[in-house]
């Protein structure tokens, strides 16, 4: 009897690499999938283990560049933060890793697709959410939803156990005692000593970044360049170094950042599925991109799109952050940011120094900004008469706010 395929989406970690071999058990052909998105990973050596350990055929499938073009620019054209503070580094890397999964499952004729994500977190969400959206006729296999899979793995001894039994190699130690994503956008850590979030994390937590305060007592001064929101270039004002390739370009901008000790956040974010989670972040690239980006808008964006626009960032945050990148949604706010980008060219220069960015100076042929309106030492531009009939014209209903008189009579009686 031929045995169904399922693409599992396999890391090389201990969880991924039990739920392989328990699949296997289960009477599955498995088909590992490795997406490279920029984590600090042995590809060569995950896919041997993955074979050892009986899968039937292993994917190593290169995402990095589209990752950046088709999913980090996109995002950081419409500013997209979550609860204000979290630039979505591994919001934005699942929808990508899904689509290819989809794809090579049609391609091996798999009707099953596998995660390794738990029960309790946003990524399980953001999986399968994908998953029905790109081929509303895949079935998912959740392991950590399974009661069987539950009923034998109750706690890390236990598959720990499991590894023993079917010598599945196991690099986990408890010198980090905690869980972590990497991609080309960021670093999280999460879980084990971080669950307590009054305890401040050390700095062995930190692996991408200097810290601000050991940074470089240099200043470093770059200039990026953007297209209709997009980056197209940066400079280094010191030494020359020029990239121009979008993902030379976010690599660069992430030793930048890094040297300098820049996107570093810790903080406590609400998920999805309702729990509160504490994570701490280490964004350089993203960081540096975000200032730079909201700085040249400043320069060329209308104000009444920008105020629209912001309205949208805080639901297209959510969006990404929830899992819903491909929907009818977030078609239509990509389309909504793309208009509202189409002038925002030119060239922002930023101070890279312990621990921020620094936009300093910023131009643009299709700049918005009058010196002659704006300055401060000359008249021209309007008649700045014309502006005391604005102000009571605007006034008018302010004065007749009897809320705002009450307040004022009770103050002077008392």
């Amino acid at each position: 009897m031929t045995k169904q395929k399922v693409v599992l989406a396999y890391s090389g970690g201990l969880d991924t690499s039990v739920i392989l071999k328990w699949l296997m058990e289960e009477g599955y052909e498995v088909i590992a999938y490795m997406a490279d998105v920029g984590q600090k990973e042995d590809f060569a050596a995950a896919k041997e283990k993955a074979l050892k350990i009986g899968a039937s055929k292993v994917y190593v499938e290169d995402l990095k560049k589209e990752f950046i073009t088709d999913y980090i620019f996109p995002a950081f054209s419409a500013n997209a933060v979550y609860e204000g503070r979290y630039l979505l580094g591994t919001s934005l890397a699942r929808p990508i890793i899904a689509k290819r999964q989809i794809e090579i499952a049609a391609l091996e004729g798999a009707v099953y697709v596998s995660h390794g994500a738990t029960g309790k977190g946003n990524d399980q969400v953001r999986f399968e959410l994908a998953y029905y959206a790109l081929n509303p006729e895949i079935q998912v296999l959740a392991p950590w939803k399974m009661q069987n899979f539950l009923d034998q793995f109750k706690g890390r001894g236990d598959m720990l156990a499991y590894a023993d039994k079917y010598s599945i190699p196991v690099t986990a130690t408890a010198s980090k005692p905690y869980s972590e994503d990497d991609n080309l956008l960021h670093i999280s850590h999460e879980a084990g000593i971080l669950e307590d979030p009054n305890v401040a994390a050390g700095e062995d937590v930190y692996s991408h970044t200097c810290a601000p305060e050991l940074a470089p007592d240099v200043a470093d001064m770059i200039t990026l360049s953007f297209e209709k929101g997009f980056p197209t270039k940066v400079v280094n004002q010191a030494d020359g170094t020029t990239a121009t390739d979008p993902l030379e370009l976010f690599l660069y901008l992430n030793t930048m950042g890094a040297k300098h000790g820049i996107g570093r956040l810790d903080m406590v974010e609400n998920r999805y599925v309702g729990i509160k989670s504490r994570g701490v972040y280490e964004t350089p690239g993203g960081e540096i991109l975000l200032q730079a980006h909201k700085d040249i808008e400043g320069l060329t964006m209308d104000r009444e799109v920008m105020h629209l626009r912001d309205m949208l960032t805080l639901k297209i945050a959510d969006v990404i952050y929830n899992g819903y990148w491909f929907s009818p949604e977030m078609e239509f706010l990509l389309h909504a940011i793309e208009k509202s980008q189409e002038n925002v060219d030119g060239d922002v220069t930023l101070k890279l120094y312990k621990g921020m960015a620094y936009p300093v100076a910023r131009k643009s042929e299709k700049s918005l900004y009058s010196p002659e309106l704006s300055s401060m030492d000359e008249e021209g531009g309007y008649n700045q008469e014309d502006a005391q009939g604005f102000i009571k014209i605007n006034a008018i209903r302010l004065k007749t706010n009897p809320v705002s008189a009450a307040v004022v009579k009770a103050e002077i009686a008392a």
